[in-house]
């Protein structure tokens, strides 16, 4: 592995000023799409599941859990994951608040029991379970099924009257996060979704859109609405199988983006400190998060490009953005200034969000060449694509439990299981002329 000329080693700690500006900029690379989860969590399921304030909180102590599991070695940061929006909202549906969040922490405590079984086998067997041509369609699942999320918030819902201030905010936001995800440059490039947020913000109070009572409102400073199992609610486990099985998707895109991360330090973070340790620090992060009702942390790419930017990969840079997060959950007037972005502004970044998200799933398959000319990968893909986007779902019940899977969850245990059962193909061999082979021998003893 090529090692990239790094100014500052992953243990070093740089002068305060550059410390601070380093870790500023991390705090901007995640901020945008930490903020973005549980807004649009609580749009798909049209009720508070989710608070900015707690999801800041949990995305940096998540950090500096993960930085404490994997001993100081890996600059990762951890914030809110895309992957769980869909289904956070459907378990709220289901079991409440308290499924919602029971699910987030069976979640964390998966990747710590596959952390504890990559650390006495190796990581093989994952691979088995979790090829591209599972992983891509699980990917493309989840942005397309947010996609009529999206619409909606943009207002172009099919016999519903146009607002045109709503579809221009939504242009703009649109427009301006897809120009900077083009043609940006730097550290811009690395931020479009803030970028268009703030933009269309603007854009949204021009034309009036903007309710600034809950910022008169609030106080300078506040205690994030924390909800703690046993105190707030009883822990619910109806809606488990709802939210558990996106854990195989997240824990592909964990490693995935600690290959790219390895890559750009020219230090293999799956051997040292080791898959185990980073997943096992995921999971335990994930697990708190749920604990305090946060949302589900992941690795953020958009912290990996903020490394490879800088050549800087110091776990002390990483470490203080943690703490910035912390600090930003307290601020009640920034967090209610956040609460006030229109449904349109956030329309506008869904349609590219949701679509990049999608696409990502099948940059997923390109890359590892999957070959559709074989049935049984256009099987495993097809099947999962139509159960996924069709909303099949099965209903256990046994007594007065009922257990339900449904969509991307459906979809990914579906597609591993045909994946896993179904045989190879036979390759057709080419028939050889009994004639021309004994032909051949006779030459071949000549």
């Amino acid at each position: 592995m090529e090692k990239s000329k790094m100014v500052l080693d992953v243990n070093e700690k740089p002068t305060i000023t550059k410390w601070i500006i380093l870790a500023l900029q991390h705090v901007f690379a995640m901020f945008g799409a930490t903020i973005l989860v549980p807004i649009l969590v609580n749009a798909q399921a049209e009720a508070t599941v989710l608070t900015i304030p707690v999801a800041l909180v949990t995305s940096g102590i998540g950090t500096l859990i993960y930085i404490l599991c994997t001993r100081g070695k890996s600059p990762v940061y951890l914030g809110s994951s895309f992957a769980f929006i869909a289904p956070l909202a459907a378990a709220y549906l289901k079991g409440g608040l308290s499924g919602a969040m029971t699910g987030v922490m069976v979640v964390g405590l998966i990747y710590v029991v596959f952390a504890t079984i990559i650390r006495f086998t190796g990581k093989g067997w994952l691979d088995k379970i979790l090829p591209p041509v599972v992983i891509g369609p699980m990917i493309m699942i989840i942005g397309l099924g947010l996609a009529p999320s999206a619409i909606s918030q943009v207002g172009l819902v099919s016999g519903a009257e146009v607002e045109w201030r709503a579809v221009f905010v939504a242009a703009v936001s649109f427009l301006v996060t897809a120009i900077v995800a083009v043609r940006g440059k730097g550290f811009l490039k690395i931020i479009p979704f803030l970028v268009g947020i703030v933009t269309g913000y603007i854009a949204a109070v021009c034309v009036g859109l903007v309710d600034f009572t809950p910022v008169l409102e609030a106080s300078f400073f506040s205690l994030p609405q924390f909800v703690l199992p046993f105190v707030n609610y009883t822990p619910n486990f109806s809606a488990v199988l709802t939210i558990a099985p996106i854990a195989l998707v997240t824990m592909a895109e964990h490693i995935g983006d600690h290959t790219s991360l390895s890559n750009i330090i020219g230090k293999d973070l799956l051997k040292e400190p080791g898959l185990d340790k980073t997943l096992l620090g995921d999971g335990v992060a994930t697990f708190v998060a749920g604990l305090l009702g946060g949302p589900a942390n992941t690795t953020y790419g958009e912290n990996t490009s903020v490394v490879g930017m800088t050549k800087i990969a110091s776990v002390w840079v990483i470490g203080l953005a943690a703490i910035f997060a912390i600090c930003l959950g307290f601020l009640g007037k920034f967090t209610a200034l956040v609460s006030t972005i229109p449904n349109a502004v956030l329309g506008g970044i869904s349609l590219l969000l949701y679509g990049f998200i999608a696409v990502n799933g099948l940059k997923v398959l390109i890359q590892n060449q999957v070959d559709f000319g074989k049935t049984k990968n256009v099987i495993v893909a097809s099947s999962m694509l139509v159960l996924g986007l069709g909303g099949a779902a099965i209903s256990i019940v046994s007594g007065d439990v009922a257990v339900t899977i449904s969509g991307m969850s459906l979809a990914a245990i579906v597609g591993i299981l045909i994946n896993l059962l179904l045989p190879e193909e036979k390759e057709d061999m080419p028939k050889v002329d009994k004639k021309t082979k004994k032909e051949e021998k006779v030459e071949a003893k000549v």
